[in-house]
């Protein structure tokens, strides 16, 4: 079993994407649990532990880091643009071949995919591997996030509406504002007092992001297993979402690659951009998910394309950091 392990972990794999694995599993033949609302649900607890999540990371951003990091703005602006608007621009082109069809849904879920910020600790690890731009990587992966809090509501609201019939502006604002901004704004007024601790327990505090997550892919499991809305597709046409995923990766990978070498990036600089403009954020895909499909049974469906991608990104991204590490020690 430790050897099986340890050849999962050589390939990318972690114990988490093992447990994310199993809380499907779990989902599909014990569903109960999650759907339970009395004394007290599932569903509560994610909610309030997705306050929990931005207040703590709202602690350990330092505005002093981000002002830092804004001298290198030609390489963040090529980021940030690679993230919200190139991403989800070139899944929105293939919009029209699901339109009217039974994977429309999962369009839906691909295009949340698209809109969402980077990976912040993921990020950070594989340009620090292949010897990249940290500071830069730090400083992306944390305005990203904070860009994301506006921005993927508003690219997600625009087809949330024909998929789900419930999706209220004003409401998914508020709750918003209640549930993410309002805690990262409190958790960065605290960091100057408690920012050192955080960062001190920032393990513990990675376990408990990574149980609230899970937390959130078993009740939105539950509800899609129990509304049997995955019985519409079959094992090949899953393959193909895969399938779709891999293309994805490597089409902006291959693409910011392209864009950091004509603008003449420098080989740090260009390592930074390649894994902070071609990763997802499945931390901020699932507490997001909780805001925008609140209340939804299609959330499960939603979840399963940023699942299968971020598998496969950490996969990909840690075979090609270490790649190009041995290239600059050779």
């Amino acid at each position: 079993m430790k050897k099986l392990l340890a050849v999962l972990k050589k390939a990318g794999f972690d114990s988490f994407l093992l447990m994310i694995g199993a809380m499907i599993l779990m989902a599909y033949f014990l569903p109960q649990p999650g759907l339970v609302k009395e004394p007290v649900s599932l569903e509560e607890i994610a909610s309030i532990g997705v306050s929990l999540i931005f207040l703590f990371y709202g602690v350990r951003l330092s505005l002093e880091k981000l002002k830092a990091g804004l001298a290198n703005w030609k390489m963040h602006i090529v980021v940030q643009l690679t993230t919200f608007l190139f991403f989800p621009l070139i899944v929105l082109a293939a919009r029209p071949l699901f339109m009217g069809t039974d994977f429309e849904l999962l369009w839906l879920g691909v295009f949340f995919l698209a809109a969402l910020p980077s990976t912040v600790s993921s990020s950070v690890v594989m340009v620090s591997i292949a010897k990249g731009n940290i500071p830069a990587a730090i400083f992306n992966a944390s305005i990203s996030s904070l860009i994301g809090v506006v921005v993927t509501p508003l690219w997600v609201g625009l087809f949330i509406a024909s998929a789900t019939g419930d999706f209220d502006v004003t409401d998914i604002f508020i709750k918003l504002v209640l549930q993410v901004l309002l805690p990262v704004i409190i958790g960065i007024s605290l960091n100057s007092r408690f920012g050192g601790t955080a960062e001190k327990y920032k393990k513990q505090l990675k376990q408990f992001d990574q149980a609230i997550i899970l937390t959130i892919i078993y009740t939105s499991f539950c509800k899609s297993f129990s509304e049997h809305l995955f019985d519409g597709f079959t094992a090949l046409e899953l393959v193909g979402l895969a399938a779709g995923m891999v293309v994805l990766f490597f089409t902006i990978f291959l693409c910011v690659g392209l864009i950091s070498r004509l603008l003449g990036f420098s080989t740090e600089d260009r390592i930074t951009v390649l894994f902070c403009g071609s990763k997802k954020s499945l931390v901020h895909g699932t507490v997001m998910s909780k805001v925008l499909f609140q209340q939804s049974t299609i959330t499960g469906i939603v979840l399963l394309p940023l699942m299968l991608y971020h598998a496969f990104q950490l996969i990909a991204a840690s075979i090609m950091a270490q790649s190009m590490a041995r290239r600059k020690e050779e």
